[in-house]
């Protein structure tokens, strides 16, 4: 497995990348509405003035949105520190070992792998596939939960080029296939990261 370390360093960037929030730019912002509102006011027609609650209006829809502009600046600082904190937290479980339904990485060293199979299962294999999904190696192996080791070798012992392999087991009765599901393999954390998904 890949091993990657967490530094100290990282994690003051990933602290000190969230942005404040820019107050002057709102305050220019209002500023300049507040001007021009009074400009309107000064060039109005006499004849047809605005009505005053045409101005309460404009002025509550630019109320709005600089409050919003500074919830949002709120909003994306407090995000960041989560994100920090979070990511300081999980930097404990660099080295450590999880078990994992997912791709693995194989550079050589056999892995071992824990089977699932439901009971009254007499067959089984287990399937190997690369990275992009394709089944690489379809193996008899014993009936049964205990754990086993995969060598990464074809038939004829040549070995599997270095990359990433997932795997399945396919448990059979009587020639019919009774389930086929993920293998669970114990790794070594290599990384861990914060990943914010929108919606």
């Amino acid at each position: 497995m890949e091993i990657s370390q967490i530094t100290s360093q990282q994690l003051q960037t990933a602290t000190t990348a969230v942005p404040a929030a820019d107050t002057t730019a709102i305050s220019a912002d209002f500023e300049t509405f507040l001007k021009m509102l009074t400009v309107q006011m000064q060039n109005q027609d006499p004849l047809d003035p605005v009505d005053s609650a045409d101005y309460a209006t404009q002025l509550a829809t630019f109320s709005g949105v600089e409050q919003q502009v500074q919830t949002n600046d709120l909003l994306r600082i407090m995000t960041g520190q989560l994100a920090a904190g979070g990511l300081s937290q999980l930097a404990g479980w660099v080295g450590l070992e999880a078990r994992t339904e997912g791709a693995v990485l194989f550079d050589g060293t056999p892995i071992t792998i824990n089977p699932i199979m439901p009971g009254g299962a007499q067959d089984a294999r287990l399937i190997v596939r690369d990275v992009s999904g394709n089944e690489v190696q379809r193996i008899p192996i014993p009936v049964g939960n205990d754990p086993l080791t995969w060598a990464g070798v074809t038939a004829d012992g040549a070995p599997l080029p270095n990359g990433r392999y997932s795997f399945e087991t396919v448990s059979l009765r009587g020639g019919e296939v009774l389930s086929q599901d993920p293998v669970g393999i114990y790794g070594t954390i290599a990384e861990v990261r914060v990943e914010m998904v929108r919606t």
